[in-house]
């Protein structure tokens, strides 16, 4: 298998699993820090994996799908069954992707504002009486 087959199925895996992915970082304490920041990495993925968003280089996208599988994968480096400590290799895995992406997230985010703003501002081909 090469290497971009190995990081499609990887994003692949992130779209499919993205709404448990988002509940760990909702429901434990050293992941809510970083909620927002996870949410919006979940949806890179799934603007990525859809093909709406793939201005994104392909190392930065494979360390997102590989941070959030980190996230899901129970099998840690400190097991998340641990209270208190559980939790924390996890967080540190997506601080860390984080702290590498912070540009290509950025961008992300800029061209999801532009995109949002494209969609509200679209005519809804209703007549409006006045």
């Amino acid at each position: 298998m090469s290497t971009e087959t190995h990081h499609d199925d990887n994003i692949h895996r992130v779209n499919e699993k993205a709404d448990e992915i988002g509940k760990k970082f909702e429901k434990t304490k050293a992941m809510k820090g970083l909620l927002d920041q996870g949410m919006v990495m979940i949806d890179m993925i799934k603007d990525y994996a859809k093909g709406n968003y793939r201005e994104v280089p392909y190392w930065a996208i494979g360390a997102v799908a590989l941070a959030l599988l980190y996230v899901l994968n129970p099998i840690d480096v400190i097991p998340d069954v641990i209270i208190g400590l559980g939790y924390l290799d996890d967080a540190t895995v997506v601080a860390f992707a984080l702290k590498l992406i912070d540009t290509e997230l950025n961008r992300y985010k800029t061209w999801r504002e532009k995109r949002d703003a494209a969609v509200g501002a679209q005519p809804t081909g209703k007549v409006v009486d006045v």
